[in-house]
Parts: structure tokens; sequence; C-alpha cells
């Protein structure tokens, strides 16, 4: 057998990285969303022991939804990927090429076996560009296909050298092969058909027995003429220990999917679901198409589900004789590799075995499965085309006449393959190429106009997804996904009525429950979201939350373990205050799955309106434990230790917060709220700068632009504060609070006693009935000298705030200094009386609100504060307008917010400090006007 040199590693390598060097810059597309960014099982917060209990894509084998696709070494790798790039799409599409690159490698060493040095090349380049391949290399999903190959190849060539030089049985390289189909299995199911294709080899190649021989020798041995002879006894024996480790590493892969095969539905395979003929004739006829596109892979398309392939019906359909071609071609091939035994007919027989046995899994023959027609599945079926074209190719070149021709075809082959594979490589860039393609190949798909239709709503373009999404409820009336898709887009584009209509539409489409029948094996699980998607709209209508809870029940009822529905059950649960019934779903769905962190998130926050925040915080810590980076509970758990009053709780509070501005970069809210932090601990140049960061994030943030003033002027720069106020007004030229304190400022530290009253009288125009702006006006009138007008406002104060005892005193130290100045001939009015008591010292005011209603601090810091910043608490659903795996239709999930209310301790003990200190500041006033 000789050896691949490096000039031919170079040579295909050279080929692989210029045929897919453009796939590097392709994203997640199609399964690749499911398989890489929603898959937990990717992040290091994930054991690994969970990799080999869950499927490809992060389901538990162990539920009915589960696709039943094992592959944990597969999983693995990307997981490798994220640990070293994230979720940089170039680096999963890099270590595909790698791997194409390794398999087209291995393949060259295996024709090698039946093949001479020029043809076996040929045969490897051309599988090293063959189109039919760009599913598999591109695809990131397609990695199965990739690691099952090298496994595949690396375990059949072990298995060549299980004889030895004297035709004894060598172990060690059977014990090699056996373990290389574990690892390939555990890449992708179809890995386990190597031992068939080691058991060909052994019989028709290493043994050199022919369909014939087989037949004479059974006849022999049962007519009694002879026994076994040796050679095949030990063929035998070896042949036992191969088969046995099949069946060993078969029950295995049974117990790990529980016996259960995945649902799928008519929509993914519908000839699966069809009555006797039709079934039989549309699986059959589907051989001669997969081998049509290895013949011809000019119209490749990544989906053949749905009406892609119409169903083939009656005897008299005219493809039928496109199925008796190719088992005619195929026996014609098998007769003849079978009964000789020429090297032409071995390399035959084992290019035969490299297309047949390891299709057999996908070919729909034996038992369905979740689709029609899948290119990637052909990539090893390929490699035994490649050598059936090299074989050709050697037999063609070896005719003289024929030598130039034949190089000059191959050579227009290999370069016509390569172009199409780079060009097809583009249609991988996005979502968008990527359907837009395949709907240039197949208009009978309605999966694929759904799937345009997703790829422009991830664009915000609901007007143009709403027409595919339309078209293919018109291609495929019966889709229910295409409906819900309709009505989540009208949804979107704010036409209620029509969207409820949509979702009617698919609710009708809904099998009816059948007694006696499991409903779960009739209809897709994301099919049920129907029932959530319409209840999370008409309770938007507050009249129609009962009839909500109603639909949410029944999606409960047709699946006990509908995780979803007690979900958004205990969103609206909270909504309508029925908060022991929310907790109970919340934790109904936690019997279902506690390793959800929204779950726990989502019980924090029931917890939170029980008025219960311990049990909130341990709540949201167990959130945190599954995911320490889920960023609404850091923010909020952060948020209740804030508001605990606990100052133990502030380091973890400011580390929580922290974390999630690294999650959250560009949220204010995480800064603001790390700046009131930093106030509460007195650490005001880290609150300065927090509340400046804010700020620049977010122009005009009301709660952080008034507590930096605050804080300016708590620290004796009440020069700093003024710029900062004015920014304020200038975006809320409303905010009452923001006009005391700058009218403060004005008074007690600028002398402009103009400005403090254009403040005061600004409040009073917005709210004539706001106490403090008008007792502090009437001190702006008193330091005027306006006695009558002081006394006429102190009078119309204390009508508003008859119980304020501050206002009656201050009136009845006016009236007395009126009648003492009256009594001695003074005027009430005097403008240089008000020139001269601005030389005087100047009187203080009442400083309530500056001091004991700081904005934003402590519970209401910005939930309640300002009302126009988020840190009101949300409760997240699980899949939130999400793609569902197929993409053809998405589940609505919306958002209730929350707000908590109440005061902390710490908090009524500051307003009680604060409470003490305006008191002090009345006896300050009242001396002032008590005096001369």
């Amino acid at each position: 057998m000789a050896v691949v040199s490096w000039k031919e590693i170079l040579l295909l390598t050279g080929l692989v990285v210029g045929c897919y060097w453009n796939s590097l810059s392709c994203g997640f597309v199609f399964d690749d969303v499911s398989a890489i960014l929603d898959n937990k099982d990717l992040r290091p917060s994930t054991p690994l022991r969970d990799l080999f209990l869950n499927d490809f894509w992060g389901t538990p084998m162990a539920e009915e939804r589960s696709h039943k696709s094992y592959r944990p070494l597969t999983v693995f790798t990307f997981r490798l990927n994220y640990l070293f790039s994230e979720l940089s799409a170039a680096s999963y599409h890099l270590f595909n090429v790698v791997l194409h690159g390794i398999v087209c490698v291995l393949f060259l060493r295996v024709c090698r076996l039946f093949l001479d040095k020029t043809s076996s090349l040929v045969a490897a380049l051309l599988f090293a560009v063959h189109p039919i391949h760009t599913e598999a290399v591109t695809g990131v999903v397609g990695r199965a296909e990739l690691l099952s190959s090298i496994f595949l190849l690396a375990a059949f060539l072990a298995y060549t050298k299980s004889t030895g030089a004297d035709h004894s049985i060598v172990w060690s390289p059977i014990a090699l092969t056996v373990v290389l189909v574990a690892a390939a299995t555990l890449c992708k199911e179809q890995g386990i058909t190597v031992v068939g294709i080691c058991c060909v080899y052994e019989v028709f190649v290493a043994q050199g027995f022919t369909f014939p021989m087989l037949l004479d020798t059974l006849r022999q041995v049962l007519q009694g003429k002879d026994g076994f002879p040796y050679a095949v006894l030990q063929t035998l024996l070896k042949l036992i220990v191969l088969v046995i480790s099949t069946l060993l590493l078969v029950i295995i892969r049974v117990q790990v999917i529980q016996s259960q095969l995945p649902v799928f539905t008519r929509f993914d395979n519908p000839a699966a679901v069809s009555p006797t003929p039709t079934r039989q004739l549309t699986f059959n006829y589907l051989l001669p198409v997969n081998a049509w596109l290895l013949l011809n892979p000019s119209e490749l398309c990544c989906d053949w589900t749905m009406g892609t392939i119409p169903l083939v019906e009656s005897l008299l359909d005219l493809r039928n004789l496109a199925t008796l071609t190719f088992y005619s071609f195929l026996g014609f091939l098998a007769y003849h590799s079978l009964r000789y035994k020429h090297s032409s007919a071995k390399t035959v027989v084992m290019a035969l075995s490299f297309i047949v046995l390891p299709f057999i899994p996908a070919s729909n023959l034996f038992f369905p499965v979740g689709f029609v027609v899948a290119e990637r599945v052909l990539y090893v079926p390929s490699m035994g085309f490649c050598v059936l074209v090299a074989h050709g190719f050697k037999f063609v070149s070896h005719k003289g006449h024929m030598k130039k021709m034949s190089w000059l075809m191959i050579g227009i082959l290999l370069t016509t393959h390569a172009v199409k594979t780079f060009n097809r490589n583009w249609d991988w860039e996005s979502e968008y190429t990527l359907f837009t393609s395949a709907l240039k190949v197949n208009k009978n798909n309605a999966k694929l106009w759904n799937n345009v239709g997703h790829a422009l709503e991830n664009q915000n373009n609901y007007a143009r997804a709403l027409r595919y999404f339309l078209q293919a409820t018109r291609v495929q009336p019966d889709d229910i996904g295409a409906h819900m898709n309709v009505g989540r887009t009208y949804k979107n584009l704010n036409k209620s009525k029509e969207a409820e209509d949509a979702y009617l539409v698919a609710k009708s489409l809904m099998p009816q429950i059948i007694p006696g029948k499991k409903y779960a094996t009739r209809v897709a699980p994301n099919h049920l979201n129907v029932y959530i998607n319409l209840a999370n709209l008409i309770r938007a209508n507050e009249s129609r939350l009962e009839e909500a809870d109603q639909l949410y029940r029944q999606a409960i009822s047709m699946r006990p373990d509908f995780k979803q529905a007690y979900i958004s059950r205990g969103e609206l649960l909270l909504k309508m205050n029925k908060l022991t019934e929310a907790r109970d779903a919340y934790l109904r769905a936690l019997e279902l799955d506690r390793t959800n962190a929204d779950l726990w998130y989502n019980l924090a926050i029931v917890n939170i309106e029980m008025k219960d925040p311990s049990e909130a915080l341990k709540n949201f810590n167990h959130a945190l434990e599954l995911n320490p980076r889920h960023k609404l509970a850091l923010f909020n758990s952060a948020l209740l230790m804030q508001e605990s009053g606990e100052p133990k709780f502030w380091p973890e509070a400011n580390r929580r917060f922290l974390t999630y501005v690294e999650e959250e970069p560009e949220d204010a809210n995480g800064y603001f709220n790390l700046g009131m932090l930093a106030m509460d601990a007195n650490e005001n140049a880290a609150a300065e700068r927090w509340m400046r960061k804010a700020i620049s994030l977010q122009a005009g943030f009301r709660s952080a632009l008034f507590n930096l003033a605050l804080l300016f002027s708590q620290s004796k720069r009440e020069v700093d504060a003024l710029p900062v106020l004015d920014e304020l007004l200038r975006h809320h030229p409303e905010h009452i609070k923001g006009l005391i304190l700058k009218g403060d400022i004005l008074m007690n530290h600028k002398k402009d006693t103009r400005g403090a009253k254009t403040c005061f009288e600004r409040i009073l125009r917005m709210d004539p009935t706001n106490v403090q702006g008008k007792h502090n006006l009437c001190v702006v009138y008193f330091e005027e000298r306006d006695l009558p007008r002081a006394e006429q406002c102190l009078e119309e104060t204390l009508a508003l705030a008859p119980n304020e005892e501050y206002v009656r005193r201050h009136l009845s130290i006016v009236r007395s200094k009126m009648a003492a100045m009256s009594a001695a001939g003074q005027p009430l009015t005097s403008a240089e009386g008000a020139t001269a008591a601005a030389e005087e010292e100047e009187p203080k005011r009442v400083q309530e609100v500056a001091q004991g209603e700081e904005e934003g601090v402590g519970v209401d810091a910005v939930g309640k504060g300002a009302g126009d910043e988020k840190n009101a608490r949300k409760s997240s659903a699980e899949s939130l307008e999400g793609v569902a795996v197929d993409q053809s239709e998405s589940l609505d999930s919306s958002q209730s917010d929350k707000q908590t209310k109440g005061k902390s301790t710490k908090e009524i003990k500051d307003i009680e400090k604060k409470r003490a200190a305006a008191l002090k500041r009345l006896e300050e006033i009242e001396r002032i006007l008590s005096g001369d």
C-alpha cells in the first residue's frame, strides 16, 4: 500500500483551503442557531456530564421533544470552540475546514487500498472539491459528519491491519477498530455503519471470496461434505467480534434514547405518514434523487422538507422510471463486482459499500427520519461515488486514444466543481442569502418562505417578512407554524386584530384530542406555542385576562410537561395579582426543569411581590448559580441587596453591578446604581465617576443628573451642581425637585433671589398645590421685605397644608413683625430694605425635599424615582420571539414589569435624620423671622 506523500497532502490541503476560505466569513445559519447559539451545553457553566445526558441541540434525551440525536463528542468540540473564541463564527468554520482537510488525506490513504496512485489522487481531489459537501463543511452543524468520517476512515484503516503476514488474526487492530467505531458513533449515528464496510472488506477483499464461492462453501457445509475451511473460521471469528461489538453499541444507543424514536410531523417528512404504496414509492424514488445530486450538484438546497419533492402516489408516475433505472444500475454493478475476483471487482464492491451502507440510516427505508433529503448525509456516500468516478477514469485513460480526453474531462470536472463549491459557500453567509438561494431551486417548500421571513424579521423588516409568511400559508395552507408567524408579524406591526385572526386559524389546525391516544405524539411540540402566543396577545386587554389564562390552562392540559405554558401563566397570574397561584405555576415548572435560570429568576420576582425579600434573594442566587452571567438576576439581586440597607451586602451588590455592566456596557442603569451604592458608602469620587458615565451613555438621564447635583450639593460643591441642574431642567423642565434644589443653591450660595424666585414660581405654575414650592416662595417674599405679600403667601400655604405647624408659626411671626413695623411707622414694603437684606446674613429656607426626598435613593433608586428608567424588575420568559429549531415558527412571550414597593429600615432612619435636620433649619428661619 503506497503511503501518502507530503506533496499530496499539501496539494489536497491547498485545494481545500482554496475552495473553502470564504466560508470563514459566514455566520451561524439555519440549524447552527439551535446547535450553537441556543445550546447551553457549550457554556463553561454547564457540567461536562450534561453533554452525555442531552441531545445534539442541548435538550435532555429523556424529554419527548428531544431530537434523539446523540452526538456528545461533536458537542464537545463546539465547547472547545466556545472556550477559545466564544461565539466567533470564524473559528467554528475554520475548525470545519481543517477537519475536511484531514478527511481528504485519510480518504486518499483508503483509496490507495483499491486504486493506483494516480486514480486514488483523482478520487481524493474530486472528494475535496465536490459541491455536495458545502452543507457539511460550511454549515457548522455539519461537523458531525466530518468528525464521524474521520473516525470511520480511521476505524477502517485500523481493521485492514487485522490480518498478519501469515494470515493469522491480529487482535490489537480489531480492538482499536471497536474503539474508533464507538467514537465515530458518538460523533454521529451513521458512524456505526463502518462495521458493515469492514465486513465487506474482510469477505470480498481480504479473503478474496466471491458471491458464488460463498454459496458453494455454504452448500458444501450444509450437505456435510466438508467443514468450514480454517480461513473461513478465522473470518467468521473476526466478524463475530465486530458484530457483537456493534450490537453492544446499538443496545447502549437504544438505552440512551430510552427506546423512543423522535417525534416528527408530516411537515418534516410527508411520505413517512403517507399510506401504502405512496410511502414506499416515494422513499424509493428518493434514492435516485440523492444519486442525481452526486452526479449533477448544480441545484443545491439547504432544506428539502415539506412539499419540495411531491409524493409518488401511483405506479403510473413517470418518476418510477428513475427508481427502476437506479436499481438496475446498482444491481448491475453489484452483480459484476460480487461475481468476479479481479481487482476491478474488488474496487467496485468497496465503492458500493461506502455508498450504500452509510446511507442506510438516512434512507427512510427501515425507519423514518426527520427529513426528506439532506445533502450533508451524502458526505460519506460521496466517497464511494468518487472511487467509482476515479475507477472509471483509470479504465478510460488507459485507452491510448482516450487518454488526453479523459484528463481534459477530469480537469474540467474538478475546476467546475471547485468553482461551484466556492460560490455555494457565499450562500451560507447569512440566513437571508441561504434561504433566498434555496427558493431559487424550490418554491414549493413553505419552510423556506418562513425562514426568509424570519431572516427579514431579524432585521426588523416586518412588512417584507409578512409577505413571505403569507406566501408560506398559500404554499402550505395547513402549516400551523406559518400562520403563527403571520400572527406574530401582525403583532409586531401593531395590528392586533389581524394577529389574533391568524393565531385562531393556527389554533383551528391543531389536531383534536382523541380519547386514549397520547396527544404529544401527534403534533410538533412547538405548535402548542400557538396557545401561548394567542394568550400573550389578548392579555394586553385587561378585560380578557381570564380568557388568556384559559388558553394557558388548555395548553397545560394537552401537555402537562409543557414548561413554557407554566412560565407564561405565572407571568399572567403575577399581573392579575394572584401571587400564590403564580408561585405555584413557577414551582411546577421547576419540577420539570430545575436547571432553568429564568424560572428561578421569575420565582424571585414573585417573592418580591409577596414581600419576601430574603426568599427572593435565595432564588436570585439559584439563578446565578446556574447562569453566573444572567443579566436580569445580576441587576435585580444587586438592587435588592442595595435596598436592604445592610452595609454587609454592599460589596456583593457592587460586584454584581460590575458584572452586569460587563455584560451590558451600554446600559446606563448599571452605572447609575453603582453610583448610588458609592453614595451610600460616602465614596463621593466613585459616585461622581459612575454618575457621569451613566449620563454620557443616556443623555438626559433624570435620576443620574439629579443625584449627581445632590451629591455636589451635599459635598459643598454647589457651584458644580448648577450646570448639572441646568442640564436636568433642559431635558425635564417639569422636574420639581430639581427646581427646588436649584432655587436653594441660587438663594443661599449665589445670592440670586430673583433666580430662586423664578424656580419656585415655575413649580407653582406646574403644581399650584405644591406646599414646599409655595412656602419657599413665601420666604423669598420675606427676604425681599415684601411682608404683606409674604403674609398672603403663607395664608395660602396654610390653606393647602392646615396641619403643618411650621407654616402656622411662620405666619404668626410675619404678622407680629408687620404689627411692630406699623407701630414704629416703618413701611411694610421696601425696595431699599430688600437691597439691604441682601447685604445681611441670608435667611435659610426649608430644604425638606433636598434633605428628605433624595430621588432614587434606596428602594426607589430608579424603579420609582425617575419613572423613565428600567430598574423595575422584569419576569423573563424562556423563549422570546425566538426562532424554533426549524426556524419556521416562533414563540411570543411578553415580559411583565413589576416594581417593588416599601421602604427599608435604613431608609426610614435616613429620612428621620433628614427630618431632624429640616427642623433645625425651621428653627433657624424662625429666629431670623423673629429678629429685626
